[in-house]
């Protein structure tokens, strides 16, 4: 099986307090970022799991190696099918089971799923609290509605220029992360890491 050929998932990290990963510890030779479906070769130097993000690795500084591009039928067969989302018990006044506690999170395993959701639309929106632009994915995974937020940047600037409104988009997949708890209420969010879409935005 594929799956089972390419392993576990891996966030690759830094090795500074907040994590981060900065742009010339992940860019190519030529100065140009990795994308979707690069197989890249990256210098791992330890494991560094923080918690439930068990996935956590730093790496090494120096430029990554693009060897190869993944297949679109192949994200078929490596999407994970968990029972829901981590525990469904809370929300943000914007989302819908986008949270759950920090004393929820101490019994969670995992941080990182890739999953392939049901009636997709990313919400183009304005924060209540800022005013700003905000980027929200809702779906329905195994029969349960999700609204959560959408970190991914290429979505967010494909989508910047768009009027506030629902985009339904056809045929993608998730990769859905689970944060460390956030300063202001303590709690870890689920968050849409990256929209793996067959067309493009």
């Amino acid at each position: 099986m594929l799956a089972d050929w390419y392993g576990g998932w891996i966030r690759p990290v830094s090795a500074r307090p907040t994590a981060e990963v900065s742009f010339s510890e992940y860019r190519y030779e030529d100065n140009t970022s990795p994308k979707l479906f690069d197989i890249v070769d990256i210098t791992l130097l330890s494991a560094d799991p923080r918690h439930h993000q068990i996935e956590n690795h730093v790496i090494d500084a120096a430029c990554w190696v693009k060897t190869g591009e993944l297949p679109w039928d192949a994200l078929e067969q490596l999407r994970d099918r968990p029972a829901s989302l981590w525990i469904n018990s809370s929300h943000t006044n914007a989302g819908h089971f986008d949270c759950i506690s920090h004393a929820e999170a101490a019994t969670v395993h995992d941080s990182l799923l890739l999953i392939r959701p049901d009636n997709f639309v990313v919400e183009v929106g304005r924060n209540h609290w800022t005013g700003r632009k905000s980027y929200r994915g809702k779906f329905q995974y195994n029969g349960t509605h999700y609204n959560l937020s959408v970190t991914d940047p290429v979505v967010r600037d494909a989508f910047a220029a768009k009027e506030e409104a629902d985009y339904p988009l056809n045929d993608v997949y998730l990769c859905v992360s689970l944060t460390e708890p956030y300063e202001h209420d303590d709690r870890c969010h689920k968050l849409v890491a990256a929209i793996i879409s067959k067309q493009p935005l």
